[in-house]
């Protein structure tokens, strides 16, 4: 249950990390309703991929789980975005794919590596 939870933190801290660095270099005004604005489809479309990949089984695997994560995220959060009268132009979707992907994937890459190295250790 810990790992479970710890890792919904990581990918919601990355979605975080994407709003805020995003809204703060664009100039993003609105404060607490501008981030919200930006914020709820890419948490649901994360929510979405925890969901389809059932990661709670295995939150830290790179494969599926965070494949699973990181294209559901981006994929349903652009199609919210779009829905809901939100900007999907085709840089943005493309720095979505690389920074999510790097830090949803990366965290779990590195999740791995300790859990491997604490195995040989034992």
């Amino acid at each position: 249950m810990q790992r479970t939870v710890l890792a919904g933190i990581a990918d919601a801290a990355c979605l975080v990390a994407f709003v805020v660095i995003g809204r703060a270099e664009h100039d993003g005004s609105g404060g607490l309703s501008g981030f919200a604005a930006t914020f709820w489809p890419f948490l649901a479309g994360g929510a979405a991929g925890w969901l389809i990949g059932r990661v709670w089984r295995r939150p830290e695997a790179v494969v599926p789980a965070g494949v699973v994560v990181w294209v559901s995220t981006v994929a349903v959060g652009m199609l919210l975005r779009a829905v809901s009268g939100q900007g999907t132009a085709a840089a943005f979707v493309i720095v979505s794919l690389i920074f999510l992907g790097v830090t949803m994937l990366g965290w779990r890459g590195i999740a791995m590596l300790r859990g491997r190295k604490a195995a040989t250790s034992e």
